[in-house]
C-alpha cells in the first residue's frame, strides 16, 4: 500500500524506514528543505531509557511553585492567556500522583528499552555513522538530597527491566574522569551501561538517504495545510503544492500534530515545550570534555560528546510556539556546562539553538490507531523522541501493516486521554 508520512524528523524518518522494510510505498512530506531541521536538529544527543522519569511526578508541582517567575528556572511557565496550556496543565497535575507516576514510568520504559534495541540492530544492519557512542549514561549528583531521589528512581526502573546501577563518587570518576574538574564535587549517582548517545540530526539525514535509495519519495519545502476526510477515512492531505493521496496516513509532526488532528475531532493534549542546547567545539580540549554521556539532574541538563563537539541541553520553557531564545537561559546553560567541565572548549565558539519538544501530560507518546480507519499517530515523544524513535517507528509500521507489534502498546493509544 501507499503510506503518506507527515513529518521528516527522527520519528517520521524512522517510521518511513520500517514501513519500507514492511514492503510499502512511502511518501514523506515536510515543510523544511531536508530532514531533521526542527526538533531533531540539535537535541541533547542521548538515547536514554534512564531518562524516562515523567515530568509529571509528585515533586514537580512544588518545584514549579518555587521556580515561578525565575528566568533561570529549569522549568519556566511564561504567564499568558493560553487555553491550550491551561487544559494541558490540568491533565498534567492529574498525572503527578505516585500511582500515575509509576504507571507512566513503566510504559515509557517499555518503549524506550525496546527502541534502544531497535537502534542497535539498525546501526549494525545499515552501518550508519552519526557520532554514536555506546558507553552508557552516567547520572551524577552533587547533594545528598539528589542522591536519595536517584537511588529511589533507579530502584523503580530496575523493577521494570532497566539496568541502572547506583554508583559511588569514585565509580563516577572512573566511568568519566572529566568530572574530576567539576567546580561542584560529585558525590555519587547512577550508571545505565546500555544507554547510548549520538547526533540525531546526522542519524536522520543518513537514514532519510537510505529511505530514498529504497524508493521513498520525500516532498520537502511542502507545507502541510490539513487532512481532508471522507466519512470515516482520510481522503487526502492538502499541501502548499496540492493534494497528496495515499492508502494510509501517519502523523509524525511533533508539537504541530494537534493542528492537523483537532479539526478532525481528535484532541491531542500535546503542548510545545521549548528546550535549549549549546554545542561546544572540543578541538584541542579533548581531555577536558567527557566521552560518556551524562545527566546532571540538579540543573536538569544533559551532556553528550558528538565527535569533536560537546552538546549540552536542558531547561524547559512553556511559551507557546515561540522559538525566541532568552539570553539569560542561554547563559545559564553555558555557565553550568563550564562549571562541570571547565576545560571542555572555548566559550567564544558556542553555537546556540532552541527547539520545541512535543510533551503530553503523562510524558509518554501517542502511538497507534484513531477513529479514522486509515489515520495513525506517532507523536508526542517529549524529551525522548531520539530515544524512542526507532521503537515507535517499528511498532507503528507493524500496526499499519496489520502485524502484531513486538511490544505491547497498552497505555500509549490516544484513547487514554
Amino acid at each position: 500500500m501507499h503510506v503518506v508520512v507527515l513529518g521528516a524528523g527522527v520519528v517520521g524518518t524512522t517510521s518511513a524506514y520500517y514501513l519500507l522494510q514492511n514492503g510499502h510505498q512511502v511518501t514523506v512530506i515536510d515543510r523544511q528543505p531536508k530532514a531533521a531541521q526542527e526538533t531533531s536538529f540539535a537535541n541533547g544527543g542521548q538515547i536514554s531509557a534512564c531518562h524516562a522519569l515523567p515530568w509529571a511526578n509528585p515533586e514537580t508541582p512544588w518545584q514549579s511553585l518555587k521556580w515561578l517567575g525565575r528566568e533561570d528556572a529549569p522549568l519556566l511557565f511564561r504567564l499568558r492567556f493560553d487555553p491550550q496550556l491551561f487544559a494541558w496543565a490540568l491533565r498534567f497535575l492529574r498525572n503527578c500522583g505516585p500511582d500515575r507516576t509509576r504507571e507512566n514510568i513503566e510504559k515509557s520504559l517499555r518503549l524506550a528499552i525496546y527502541s534502544r534495541t531497535c537502534i542497535k540492530d539498525l546501526r549494525a544492519k545499515l552501518g550508519l555513522e552519526y557520532d554514536s557512542l555506546s558507553k552508557g549514561i552516567l547520572h551524577i549528583c552533587h547533594q545528598d538530597s539528589e542522591m536519595e531521589k536517584v537511588v529511589k528512581t533507579a530502584r523503580t526502573m530496575q523493577e521494570f527491566g532497566l539496568d541502572r546501577r547506583v554508583v559511588s563518587a569514585g565509580e563516577c570518576l572512573a566511568i568519566e574522569p572529566a568530572v574530576a574538574h567539576s567546580r561542584h564535587p560529585v558525590i555519587g549517582g547512577s550508571f545505565s551501561p546500555d544507554d547510548e548517545s549520538g547526533d540525531a540530526q546526522k542519524f536522520t539525514l543518513a537514514l532519510a538517504q537510505r529511505c530514498a535509495d529504497m524508493g521513498a519519495t520525500f516532498l520537502y519545502d511542502t507545507q502541510i495545510n490539513g487532512l481532508v476526510r471522507n466519512g470515516t477515512s482520510i481522503d487526502y492531505v492538502q499541501t502548499s503544492n496540492g493534494a497528496v493521496r495515499g492508502d494510509k496516513y501517519l502523523v509524525c509532526m511533533g508539537s504541530y500534530s494537534p493542528f492537523l488532528t483537532n479539526p478532525l475531532g481528535i484532541k491531542l493534549p500535546i503542548y510545545p515545550c521549548k528546550g535549549y542546547s549549546i554545542t561546544i567545539n572540543t578541538t584541542g580540549f579533548e581531555e577536558g570534555a567527557p566521552t560518556v554521556s551524562l545527566i546532571d539532574d540538579s540543573v536538569k541538563m544533559v551532556y553528550s560528546r558528538l565527535g569533536h563537539r560537546l552538546r549540552a541541553a536542558g531547561t524547559a520553557e512553556l511559551d507557546g510556539y515561540s522559538l525566541r531564545m532568552s539570553a539569560r537561559r542561554q547563559q545559564l546553560i553555558a555557565d553550568k556546562a563550564f562549571e562541570l567541565f571547565p576545560h571542555c572548549g572555548k566559550r567564544s565558539e558556542i553555537e546556540y539553538w532552541s527547539g520545541l519538544r512535543p510533551v503530553t501530560p503523562d510524558s509518554a507518546p501517542v502511538l497507534g490507531t484513531t477513529r479514522y480507519g486509515n489515520l495513525y499517530l506517532n507523536t508526542g515523544h517529549g524529551t525522548l523522541g531520539w530515544t524512542m524513535s526507532c521503537g515507535s517507528g517499528k511498532a507503528i509500521a507493524d500496526v499499519m501493516s496489520d502485524r502484531t507489534p513486538e511490544i505491547s502498546l497498552d497505555g500509549l493509544q490516544v484513547d487514554r486521554f
